[in-house]
C-alpha cells in the first residue's frame, strides 16, 4: 500500500502554484465559523505560509497536504492535520474539498489517506475533530470514517446568531 495516495487522490505538500486556491479557500467567509478565521488572509502571507510548509509537523504542530484527483492531476481540496501535540500523541484533523467537487466520495478517501499517514507513519495514538452540531453531514463523513462522538462543546464557535455548539469526534488507533 502506497502512503498518501490511493487509485482516485494522491495527498501532496503545498506548491507556490497553490496560491490562487489558498486564497479562494481561505478566503471563503461562509468557511470561517467553522474554525477560528476572523480575518481575510492576503497573498503575501498565503505566500510566507507556502514557503514554511517544508518545515516538518514537529516544527510547525501543523501539516497541510493538497488532495488531487490523479485522474486529471486537479488539486480538488486540502486536509490538515492541526494542533499537533506530539507528547499526547494526538492531532486534530480537517478537510475542505471545493464545492466544485463535493458529493463525489473525495473528502472520505482524504480523510482516509491521513489516518493512514498519521497513524502509521507519524505513529498518532489518536485524532479528533470539531464539528458544528448541526452539520449533519459532517458528522456523518467523520462516523463513517471511524470516528466517534464523545462529547459537545456547549456555545464554542462564534456564528452572526451568537455561539454554536460543537461536537467532538475522535478517533484512537486501536
Amino acid at each position: 500500500m502506497k502512503l498518501l495516495e490511493n487509485n482516485r487522490l494522491r495527498l501532496r505538500a503545498l506548491e507556490p502554484e497553490d496560491l490562487e486556491l489558498l486564497y479562494k479557500w481561505e478566503n471563503d467567509a461562509s468557511l470561517w465559523t467553522l474554525g477560528s478565521t476572523v480575518s481575510p488572509y492576503s497573498y503575501y502571507i498565503l505566500k510566507k505560509y507556502i514557503s514554511e510548509s517544508h518545515k516538518n509537523i514537529y516544527e510547525q504542530r501543523q501539516q497541510r497536504l493538497m488532495v488531487v484527483c490523479k485522474e486529471n492531476e486537479q488539486t480538488i481540496g486540502m486536509v490538515d492535520l492541526y494542533d499537533f501535540d506530539p507528547h499526547n500523541s494526538r492531532a486534530g484533523i480537517g478537510v475542505l474539498i471545493d464545492i466544485e467537487f463535493q458529493g463525489k466520495g473525495y473528502a472520505g478517501e482524504a480523510i482516509r489517506l491521513i489516518i493512514d499517514y498519521a497513524f502509521l507513519f507519524l505513529k498518532l495514538n489518536q485524532l479528533y475533530v470539531h464539528i458544528p452540531i448541526d452539520n449533519k453531514i459532517s458528522r456523518r463523513l467523520f462516523t463513517s470514517c471511524g470516528f466517534e462522538e464523545s462529547g459537545v462543546l456547549h456555545e464554542w464557535n462564534s456564528v452572526p446568531e451568537g455561539f454554536s455548539d460543537v461536537c467532538i469526534m475522535q478517533r484512537v488507533n486501536r
